[in-house]
């Protein structure tokens, strides 16, 4: 199973094995130099404490911007291996600006 591309659609990044820092600035760049409403940050299995890790360094140093976690989804993927079922649990972060009210 290859890894997917990190930035497969708009304004999605999806979480690997590469360091934490990719993650982070390929977040930042979405919301800074693109001015994406939003950025999806997808990962599965081993990868969605680095996910977490990611979204909330962001979350933190684009705090004065009003970055905000909008919704965690979490779910499970099932699918065969070797002959067995196997199940692998995915999570998708979304981090937006906040709506002014």
């Amino acid at each position: 199973m290859s890894e997917e591309p990190k930035n497969a659609g708009e304004n999605i990044v999806f979480i690997g094995s590469k360091p934490l820092v990719n993650y982070i600035k390929s977040i930042m760049m979405q919301l800074n130099k693109r001015n994406a409403a939003e950025v999806v940050i997808k990962s599965r299995g081993k990868f969605i404490s680095k996910a977490v890790d990611a979204a909330e360094v962001s979350k933190r140093v684009l705090e004065k911007k009003g970055i905000k976690i909008k919704s965690i989804s979490t779910s499970s993927d099932s699918f065969e291996k070797e002959g067995r079922r196997t199940n692998i649990s995915t999570m998708e972060i979304i981090l937006a600006a906040q709506q002014s009210q």
